[in-house]
């Protein structure tokens, strides 16, 4: 079987990749029966010579390989007939700007495996980069509230050699008794308290939270059931709120009340209630002054995010009054970080943890085509949708 590894060529560049020349090495060594060819490239994070220097080969043309892996999207008129793709097509939730993309790879007979939907036996994700977003999101959160507070200036984390560097940047940090709320419990909020665990800020209860004064930084991570509330009153649990989210109003605005700090690191289902509103930033009670919005919803839950912000501009000002951008270190407006390509800043070491899961989940069944993570994960093949996907069919077919 050979592998190859795609070089990322949708625009803007991707630096990621889904092995970096050590895991590719591991690859060959374990498995005698895989080769690896690198696609050369010129902005990919580890260099080519970094590939060759393992004994791996890299080329320009990987037409001869079998199973191709990337990160994004690949250019409809860069597809090869007859393979087998993985990456995130971004297809699933029938996302218009990749219809033709699907079209395409059904016409050319690819077999498609979408790394969104790999899921383990308990329907758990395998991969994603939401560990390494949330590590960064909490960072770049850090850093905008030391330049909104001017207590201290941090180093971009695009600008860090590695995490290393960057969470040597976290000693020039200083904290007084700030409050921060942490949403979301997943692998991005998981990801988000690691860097906020770095500090030794102590964890708190809700209650502490809500009722008690500190002379020392406190967070509080919380979770989806943690800030909604039936609307009649009754008892709630999270099954019920997933089956009727309607009959939910949000209780963030407790929180709101007493954060200096909020990132945000929850998934938010459509249909669910907003977090808080515009008109609840402009009480005088809203408290929060930085919000570090890892899941980067616009015009959604979190009102404050009104675009997506970029990696080398990281942080715009939200004004409650006008509702409208400007400029984040005016006292009434609230600083928002909204980079919603974060893992983007540490691209060798959100590769290596990508390819790590990789490696432990994926390649030792990646040729078994009976398995049922793999067809699980598989969205077109042999010209036509699968039949976990066939609910794409009058999305390819318009």
């Amino acid at each position: 079987m050979k592998i190859g590894i795609l070089r990322e060529e949708k625009i803007p560049a991707d630096k990621r990749v889904a092995f970096s020349p050590a895991q590719c090495r591991r690859i060959l060594n374990d498995y005698p029966n895989i080769e690896i060819q690198v696609q050369s490239s010129d902005i990919r994070c580890f260099k080519d010579n970094e590939y060759t220097d393992l004994g791996i080969s890299v080329i320009d043309d990987i037409s001869d390989c079998d199973i191709l892996f990337g990160i994004k999207e690949v250019p409809k008129e860069k597809l090869i007939a007859n393979k087998t793709y993985l990456y995130f097509s971004h297809t699933i939730k029938e996302q218009e700007y990749n219809r033709d993309l699907l079209k395409k790879m059904i016409s050319l007979n690819i077999k498609m495996i979408d790394y969104e939907v790999l899921k383990h036996n308990d329907g758990s994700r395998i991969l994603g980069f939401g560990r390494y977003a949330g590590i960064i999101g909490a960072y770049n959160g850090l850093l905008t509230y030391g330049l909104k507070k001017k207590l201290y200036s941090l180093k971009p984390a695009y600008m860090c050699v590695n995490r290393k560097e960057m969470e040597q940047e976290l000693n020039k940090v200083k904290l007084t008794n700030e409050k921060f709320l942490v949403t979301g419990k997943g692998r991005v909020g998981s990801g988000i308290l690691e860097t906020i665990n770095l500090l030794g800020i102590k964890e708190v209860s809700i209650d502490e939270y809500l009722s008690s004064q500190f002379d020392y930084p406190v967070f509080l991570n919380i979770d989806v059931m943690d800030y909604n509330e039936r609307i009649d009153g009754q008892s709630a649990n999270f099954n019920d709120f997933i089956n009727h989210s309607a009959d939910y109003k949000s209780s963030f605005m407790k929180y709101a009340k007493h954060t200096d700090i909020f990132i945000a690191g929850h998934y938010y289902g459509a249909g669910a209630p907003y977090l808080f509103t515009r008109n609840d930033v402009r009480k005088s009670d809203f408290k929060i002054c930085v919000v570090a919005d890892v899941s980067c919803d616009i015009d959604g839950p979190v009102a404050t995010t009104i675009r997506p912000s970029k990696i080398d501009s990281p942080i715009y000002g939200y004004n409650p009054i006008t509702e409208s951008e400007d400029d984040f270190l005016n006292d009434d407006c609230i600083a928002v970080m909204a980079v919603d390509n974060l893992p983007c800043e540490l691209p060798k070491d959100s590769s290596e943890d990508f390819g790590e899961n990789l490696i432990n989940s994926v390649i030792p069944i990646i040729s078994n085509n009976n398995n049922d993570i793999i067809k699980g994960a598989t969205i077109c093949e042999d010209g036509d949708l699968t039949e976990n996907f066939e609910y794409l069919r009058g999305f390819v077919s318009s």
